[in-house]
C-alpha cells in the first residue's frame, strides 16, 4: 500500500522554517455562548494572528460571509479566505503538513469527528477543513483512516512522535484499534518510526469541553532528544501527581535514535482555580514556534516571566512573545491549538 512515508514524506518539527501559519476565525457556535464571548474570542485569536504575522505570513480561514467582520480584528497583512467553518481550532481541524524527499508539500488528513464525537461538538464543516487548506496550498493530500487531531501529536522531526492513550485509543476515536495499529498508521503518515505513549493528559482536559488528553498541553519537543514538560508545583491541584507521573515516564523514555530524553520542566502558573472554582489547565507548553519567534501563552501571572526565560534558553535565537491566552483557554485550548504551521520547502 502506498503511504506518505513510503513516498519519502514526513512531518518536519515545528521549528523547521515555515512558509506560513494557518488559523481559523471564531464563528457563532456553542463554544462561544454569547455575542460578548464571541467578540472576546475574536480579539484573542486576532492578537495571536497579529503577533505571528510580524514574523511570517498568516492565512486566516473564516466562515462564509464573515470576511468583512474578521478584518476588524486582524492586521491588513493577514490573508483572509472564506470556507465553511464550525469552530476555530485549526491545529485540530486543519491538515498536518508534510514534506517530500524533494521538498514537495504534502498533507496528512486525519478523520476529524469533534474530539471523539462529543455531544456539544459540530463537525459537519470542520471535517472538510483539512482538505480545503490542502487544496489552497497545492499540497498532495493523504487521507488517513485514523481519527486524530493535530493537538494529539508532537514530533521531533527525526522519527519520534509523542501521543496519549486517551486520545488515539480513547472512546469515540479509535477504541477498537490496538496500539500497534495506531502506531503503524501514524508512522505511515508522519514518517516517524517510534511512538512514545503517555497514559493521559491534564485533568481539566477530561471535562465536558476537553479534548480528553491532547499531548500539546503536556509535552513538546524543542529539539531532538529534548522535551519541555508541564509540571504543577502545587499539591492542591490534581495535576500535581499527574505531571510527576508523566515526567517520570518521559525521563525513562528513549527516542527513535535511542537517545534518553532530556526533560526540561516548565512550572504551571500560580493560579490553580478558575472563577467557577474548577482546577485550571493553564500551560506554557501550548506555545507556537514561528520563524524567529516563540508565541507563548501568558496568564498575567508571576510565572509568565519564568516560562519566558525557560523558553528563551530552549529556543536560542528566537524572540519570545507573550500573548494573553486566558480567553483562549476559557474556550478549551491555547495558542498552539489555534495555529498550524505550513513548512517551507
Amino acid at each position: 500500500m502506498t503511504t506518505p512515508a513510503s513516498l519519502g514524506y514526513s512531518m518536519p518539527a515545528e521549528w523547521h522554517p515555515h512558509e506560513r501559519t494557518w488559523m481559523a476565525f471564531p464563528t457563532d457556535n456553542p463554544t462561544f455562548s454569547s455575542p460578548a464571548e464571541l467578540h472576546a474570542a475574536r480579539l484573542a485569536w486576532g492578537e495571536v494572528a497579529n503577533t505571528i504575522v510580524r514574523y511570517e505570513p498568516v492565512t486566516l480561514v473564516v466562515n462564509v460571509g464573515e470576511a468583512e467582520a474578521a478584518r476588524d480584528y486582524v492586521r491588513a497583512d493577514v490573508t483572509i479566505v472564506e470556507r465553511p467553518l464550525d469552530d476555530a481550532w485549526m491545529r485540530d481541524i486543519g491538515p498536518t503538513f508534510l514534506l517530500g524527499p524533494e521538498g514537495q508539500l504534502g498533507a496528512a488528513d486525519w478523520i476529524f469527528n469533534g474530539w471523539g464525537a462529543q455531544s456539544w461538538a459540530r463537525w459537519e464543516n470542520d471535517q472538510h477543513v483539512a482538505e480545503h487548506v490542502s487544496d489552497l496550498t497545492g499540497a498532495k493530500r493523504f487521507a488517513s483512516r485514523l481519527i486524530n487531531e493535530g493537538g494529539g501529536i508532537h514530533v521531533d522531526g527525526e522519527g519520534t512522535v509523542l501521543v496519549t492513550e486517551t486520545v488515539q485509543l480513547g472512546e469515540g476515536r479509535n477504541a477498537d484499534w490496538t496500539k500497534e495499529e495506531v502506531e503503524a498508521e501514524l508512522h505511515a503518515h508522519l514518517g516517524t518510526t517510534k511512538a512514545i505513549w503517555l497514559p493521559r493528559g491534564l485533568t481539566r482536559d477530561y471535562d465536558e469541553f476537553g479534548t480528553r488528553g491532547h499531548i500539546d498541553i503536556v509535552a513538546a519537543f524543542v529539539r531532538p532528544g529534548v522535551v519541555l514538560a508541564h509540571v504543577q508545583p502545587d499539591p492542591a491541584h490534581p495535576d500535581h501527581a499527574v505531571c510527576q507521573e508523566l515526567v517520570d515516564l518521559l525521563r525513562a523514555s528513549t527516542d527513535a535514535a535511542g537517545r534518553p530524553l532530556e526533560v526540561i520542566e516548565v512550572p504551571a502558573p500560580t493560579v490553580i482555580l478558575d472563577e467557577d472554582g474548577e482546577p485550571v489547565d493553564y500551560s506554557y507548553i501550548n506555545h507556537y514556534v514561528a520563524n524567529g519567534a516563540v508565541i507563548l501563552c501568558a496568564f498575567d501571572d508571576p510565572r509568565d516571566a519564568v516560562a519566558a526565560a525557560i523558553l528563551e534558553k530552549a529556543y536560542p535565537g528566537r524572540t519570545v512573545e507573550l500573548v494573553d491566552a486566558r480567553e483562549i483557554f476559557a474556550n478549551g485550548g491555547g495558542i498552539h491549538c489555534i495555529t498550524q504551521q505550513q513548512p517551507r520547502a
